[in-house]
């Protein structure tokens, strides 16, 4: 049996990698990805699927039915999931079966042999509204209204009208509060952007996302290029990608 793990966390995707191959001897990881991207490339270069797949719903750059929308996914599924008051209705929606995290031995048992008795396998995947999926995954109430990072051996609460930008470097995300403090967030600039309310929040570039309530002044730079100036933030690199350019005046505009 061919499986193909989507899965974010690299130690639950270790932890499922080793359990499935306690299971039984034939079971054969032919891929594991973190992101929707990463997932969409595999598909388009192995159109000829997998027979299982686990996919986690929260991806570091969206949700895991994001991919139905740019690929054909052909593989039976089991989604892994913590949002237990979630996965019934899921499954109910569709024919997708589901594991709540963290993924009991026994349980992971069952699922494989649960597949292992469907009489004729159909390699393609059901027909998924990945929209109403989608939506019954998505935080309760829209976007995030707040942030926990840690500090030591503290656990801070940010709200987000108090966060003037966030940006990212060598791999790591960081969060600017208006009051200049900077905070690492443990998730990517792309997983951040989902869930920012995109009417208060605008990705300038690669490596920055600013909050509307805190821009103080544009100008123009060499090239073209415009300049971000916060209220609070001491930075003097902020500066709008000229790709962008037309998008963030529209935005500035209410548009």
């Amino acid at each position: 049996m061919r499986i193909l793990i989507i899965e974010d966390e690299i130690p639950s995707r270790l932890n499922l990698q080793r359990a499935l191959s306690g299971i039984a001897p034939d079971l054969q990881v032919v891929g594991t990805m973190g992101s929707v991207a990463e997932a969409v490339e595999w598909f388009n270069t192995h159109p000829e699927g997998v027979d299982l797949i686990f996919m986690d719903v929260q991806l570091s750059d969206g949700l895991c039915f994001d991919i139905f929308k740019s690929t054909t996914v052909k593989g039976r599924i089991i989604i892994t999931t913590a949002y237990d008051n979630y996965a019934l209705d899921a499954f109910k929606i569709h024919s997708v079966d589901y594991l709540l995290k963290p993924i009991d031995g026994e349980a992971l048992r069952g699922a494989i042999n649960h597949y292992r008795t469907l009489a004729s396998p159909t390699p393609t995947t059901p027909s998924l509204d990945y929209n109403q999926l989608s939506a019954l995954f998505a935080p309760q109430g829209g976007y995030k209204d707040r942030f926990l990072v840690k500090v030591g051996d503290k656990i801070i609460l940010i709200k987000v009208e108090n966060i003037a930008f966030f940006y990212s470097e060598n791999k790591t995300t960081f969060l600017v509060t208006d009051e200049n403090r900077e905070y690492i967030v443990d998730e990517s600039l792309d997983a951040v952007e989902c869930k920012l309310n995109p009417r208060h929040f605008f990705r300038i570039g690669r490596s920055s996302i600013v909050s509307l309530e805190q821009i103080q002044v544009i100008t123009k730079h060499f090239g073209s290029r415009l300049k971000v100036q916060l209220r609070n933030a001491r930075r003097d690199d902020l500066f709008v990608s000229r790709a962008r350019t037309s998008e963030f005046l529209e935005w500035l505009n209410g548009n």
